[in-house]
């Protein structure tokens, strides 16, 4: 039984970190965004819609570059057993 309750908590820390880099990551990417000239591209930059064409770029962005650190993380780790 320790060995199950060793591995339910490693699996939920690293549920956590990876709940809490995605949400860094697309919080950076929102702030990113927020230099682009959106309004140069579209007809109402102040309107609902463009503003959630924003949120919706960070947020896949923002996942992205997540999902790119975690496999990057999850890589590393499976190098350690190489050697």
């Amino acid at each position: 039984m320790g060995d199950n309750d060793s591995l339910s908590s490693s699996l939920a820390t690293s549920s956590l970190l990876y709940i809490v880099i995605t949400i860094v990551c697309i919080g950076l990417a929102w702030w990113a965004l927020q230099q682009l000239r959106l309004d140069l591209f579209l007809r109402q930059p102040k309107s609902g819609q463009s503003k959630m064409l924003q949120i919706l770029l960070s947020v896949a962005l923002g996942y992205e570059a997540a999902r790119f650190l975690i496999d990057y993380f999850n890589w590393s780790a499976l190098l350690k057993g190489m050697f």
